[in-house]
Protein backbone atom coordinates (compact mmCIF):
# COMPACT_ATOMS: atom_id res chain seq x y z
CA UNK A 1 0.00 0.00 0.00
CA UNK A 2 2.76 2.27 1.15
CA UNK A 3 4.51 1.47 -2.38
CA UNK A 4 1.55 2.38 -4.03
CA UNK A 5 1.35 5.58 -2.30
CA UNK A 6 4.22 6.68 -3.33
CA UNK A 7 4.20 5.87 -7.06
CA UNK A 8 0.71 8.11 -6.83
CA UNK A 9 2.35 11.20 -5.64
CA UNK A 10 5.75 11.44 -7.52
CA UNK A 11 3.19 10.46 -10.51
CA UNK A 12 2.02 14.10 -10.51
CA UNK A 13 5.33 15.51 -10.03
CA UNK A 14 7.11 14.24 -12.67
CA UNK A 15 4.41 15.52 -14.84
CA UNK A 16 4.58 19.00 -13.47
CA UNK A 17 8.21 18.96 -14.34
CA UNK A 18 7.65 17.06 -18.00
CA UNK A 19 9.51 18.98 -20.17
CA UNK A 20 6.37 18.51 -22.63
CA UNK A 21 4.32 20.79 -20.66
CA UNK A 22 6.81 23.63 -20.47
CA UNK A 23 7.29 26.21 -23.13
CA UNK A 24 8.97 24.76 -25.80
CA UNK A 25 11.95 26.58 -26.97
CA UNK A 26 12.12 25.20 -30.15
CA UNK A 27 8.47 26.36 -31.13
CA UNK A 28 9.64 30.01 -29.82
CA UNK A 29 11.97 29.37 -32.89
CA UNK A 30 10.12 27.91 -35.64
CA UNK A 31 7.70 30.73 -35.02
CA UNK A 32 10.46 32.94 -35.64
CA UNK A 33 11.82 31.68 -38.24
CA UNK A 34 8.01 31.08 -39.94
CA UNK A 35 7.81 34.93 -39.43
CA UNK A 36 11.31 35.48 -40.59
CA UNK A 37 10.25 33.36 -44.09
CA UNK A 38 7.55 35.48 -44.73
CA UNK A 39 9.19 38.80 -44.21
CA UNK A 40 11.29 37.55 -46.90
CA UNK A 41 8.03 36.02 -49.01
CA UNK A 42 6.82 39.54 -48.67
CA UNK A 43 10.12 41.21 -49.46
CA UNK A 44 10.15 39.14 -52.78
CA UNK A 45 6.87 40.25 -53.90
CA UNK A 46 7.23 43.68 -53.61
CA UNK A 47 10.41 43.21 -55.12
CA UNK A 48 8.64 41.36 -58.07
CA UNK A 49 5.99 44.64 -57.98
CA UNK A 50 8.84 46.72 -58.26
CA UNK A 51 10.08 45.29 -61.39
CA UNK A 52 6.41 44.99 -63.09
CA UNK A 53 6.30 48.46 -62.28
CA UNK A 54 9.61 49.83 -63.72
CA UNK A 55 8.79 47.34 -66.75
CA UNK A 56 5.49 49.03 -67.53
CA UNK A 57 7.16 52.55 -67.32
CA UNK A 58 9.48 51.77 -69.68
CA UNK A 59 7.14 50.58 -71.87
CA UNK A 60 5.10 53.56 -71.91
CA UNK A 61 7.77 55.26 -72.16
CA UNK A 62 9.11 53.18 -75.27
CA UNK A 63 5.39 53.80 -76.72
CA UNK A 64 4.96 57.26 -76.16
CA UNK A 65 8.52 58.04 -77.61
CA UNK A 66 7.08 55.94 -80.90
CA UNK A 67 3.87 57.68 -81.23
CA UNK A 68 5.78 61.22 -80.79
CA UNK A 69 8.73 60.43 -83.58
CA UNK A 70 5.19 59.20 -85.98
CA UNK A 71 3.03 62.62 -85.12
CA UNK A 72 6.31 64.52 -86.08
CA UNK A 73 6.94 62.13 -88.96
CA UNK A 74 3.32 63.01 -90.58
CA UNK A 75 2.60 66.38 -89.10
CA UNK A 76 2.82 67.92 -92.54
CA UNK A 77 0.30 65.85 -94.21
CA UNK A 78 -2.22 67.85 -94.46
CA UNK A 79 -0.18 70.65 -95.68
CA UNK A 80 0.87 68.42 -98.00
CA UNK A 81 -2.51 67.32 -99.51
CA UNK A 82 -3.69 70.78 -99.50
CA UNK A 83 -0.43 71.74 -101.65
CA UNK A 84 -1.24 69.26 -104.08
CA UNK A 85 -4.16 71.32 -105.16
CA UNK A 86 -1.37 74.19 -105.83
CA UNK A 87 0.83 72.03 -108.11
CA UNK A 88 -2.46 70.69 -109.89
CA UNK A 89 -3.49 74.25 -110.64
CA UNK A 90 -0.22 74.90 -111.72
CA UNK A 91 0.33 72.02 -114.50
CA UNK A 92 -3.47 73.46 -115.31
CA UNK A 93 -2.43 76.97 -116.46
CA UNK A 94 0.82 75.42 -118.13
CA UNK A 95 -1.39 73.08 -120.29
CA UNK A 96 -3.66 76.23 -120.92
CA UNK A 97 -0.81 78.18 -122.58
CA UNK A 98 0.03 75.02 -124.41
CA UNK A 99 -3.17 74.50 -126.36
CA UNK A 100 -3.95 78.47 -126.81
CA UNK A 101 -0.16 80.37 -126.91
CA UNK A 102 -2.15 83.11 -124.56
CA UNK A 103 0.52 84.60 -122.22
CA UNK A 104 -2.52 86.63 -120.41
CA UNK A 105 -4.09 83.43 -119.59
CA UNK A 106 -0.86 82.17 -117.96
CA UNK A 107 -0.31 85.36 -116.17
CA UNK A 108 -4.21 84.75 -114.66
CA UNK A 109 -3.80 81.16 -113.98
CA UNK A 110 -0.32 82.24 -111.73
CA UNK A 111 -2.31 85.33 -109.77
CA UNK A 112 -5.57 82.73 -109.05
CA UNK A 113 -2.49 80.01 -108.36
CA UNK A 114 -0.18 82.55 -106.04
CA UNK A 115 -3.72 83.37 -104.32
CA UNK A 116 -4.33 79.98 -103.64
CA UNK A 117 -1.07 79.45 -102.19
CA UNK A 118 -1.46 82.62 -99.94
CA UNK A 119 -4.97 81.15 -98.99
CA UNK A 120 -3.57 77.69 -97.59
CA UNK A 121 -0.70 79.57 -95.39
CA UNK A 122 -3.35 81.23 -93.78
CA UNK A 123 -5.47 78.37 -92.95
CA UNK A 124 -2.27 76.85 -91.67
CA UNK A 125 -1.42 79.64 -89.71
CA UNK A 126 1.73 80.87 -91.52
CA UNK A 127 0.98 84.49 -92.39
CA UNK A 128 3.51 87.12 -93.93
CA UNK A 129 5.53 89.41 -91.97
CA UNK A 130 4.05 92.90 -92.64
CA UNK A 131 7.23 94.83 -93.16
CA UNK A 132 7.54 97.36 -95.44
CA UNK A 133 7.50 101.35 -93.86
CA UNK A 134 7.78 100.02 -90.23
CA UNK A 135 10.57 100.45 -88.13
CA UNK A 136 13.16 97.91 -88.11
CA UNK A 137 12.70 94.91 -86.13
CA UNK A 138 15.72 92.66 -85.59
CA UNK A 139 13.11 89.73 -84.54
CA UNK A 140 11.00 89.46 -88.00
CA UNK A 141 13.40 91.55 -90.21
CA UNK A 142 16.99 90.94 -91.75
CA UNK A 143 18.78 94.16 -93.30
CA UNK A 144 20.29 93.40 -96.48
CA UNK A 145 21.55 97.41 -97.25
CA UNK A 146 21.13 100.91 -95.83
CA UNK A 147 20.35 103.08 -98.33
CA UNK A 148 19.91 107.14 -97.91
CA UNK A 149 16.16 108.66 -98.00
CA UNK A 150 14.58 112.19 -97.57
CA UNK A 151 10.95 110.44 -96.44
CA UNK A 152 11.32 108.22 -94.22
CA UNK A 153 13.57 108.38 -90.59
CA UNK A 154 16.69 106.57 -89.89
CA UNK A 155 16.03 102.14 -89.36
CA UNK A 156 12.47 102.58 -91.50
CA UNK A 157 12.01 99.61 -93.82
CA UNK A 158 11.47 101.15 -97.32
CA UNK A 159 11.81 97.93 -99.68
CA UNK A 160 11.17 94.59 -98.83
CA UNK A 161 13.55 92.27 -101.05
CA UNK A 162 11.98 88.89 -99.39
CA UNK A 163 8.76 88.08 -98.07
CA UNK A 164 9.44 86.85 -94.49
CA UNK A 165 7.03 84.64 -92.99
CA UNK A 166 5.54 83.82 -89.22
CA UNK A 167 3.93 80.61 -87.69
CA UNK A 168 1.71 82.09 -84.81
CA UNK A 169 4.10 83.80 -83.26
CA UNK A 170 7.63 82.26 -84.71
CA UNK A 171 9.01 83.46 -87.15
CA UNK A 172 9.98 80.97 -89.78
CA UNK A 173 11.71 83.21 -92.04
CA UNK A 174 12.70 86.94 -91.48
CA UNK A 175 11.64 89.59 -94.02
CA UNK A 176 14.93 90.62 -96.12
CA UNK A 177 14.81 94.88 -95.87
CA UNK A 178 16.66 97.52 -97.26
CA UNK A 179 16.54 100.70 -94.78
CA UNK A 180 16.46 104.05 -94.46
CA UNK A 181 19.90 105.99 -93.83
CA UNK A 182 17.96 109.16 -93.35
CA UNK A 183 18.43 112.36 -95.07
CA UNK A 184 20.93 112.53 -97.83
CA UNK A 185 23.22 115.42 -97.15
CA UNK A 186 25.20 115.23 -100.91
CA UNK A 187 21.98 116.18 -102.65
CA UNK A 188 21.91 119.38 -100.74
CA UNK A 189 25.48 120.09 -101.30
CA UNK A 190 25.24 119.87 -104.81
CA UNK A 191 23.01 122.25 -105.19
CA UNK A 192 24.99 124.72 -103.78
CA UNK A 193 27.60 126.55 -105.92
CA UNK A 194 31.18 126.10 -104.95
CA UNK A 195 33.07 129.32 -103.56
CA UNK A 196 35.94 128.13 -105.02
CA UNK A 197 34.55 128.60 -109.02
CA UNK A 198 35.67 131.80 -110.18
CA UNK A 199 33.82 133.65 -112.41
CA UNK A 200 35.40 134.21 -116.27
Amino acid sequence: MTDEHIDLVSDPVDLINDPETEPNEDQHESESLSELEQLRIDLDEAKNRSLRALADLENFRARTNRQAAEERKYANLDLMRELLSVWDNIGRALEAVDKTHHLESLVEGVQLVYQQFLDILTRFHCEKIDAKYKAFDPNFHASVAKIPNNEHPVNTVIEEVQTGFRLFDRVVRPSQVVLSAGKSTSTSDSKQPSSDVQPE
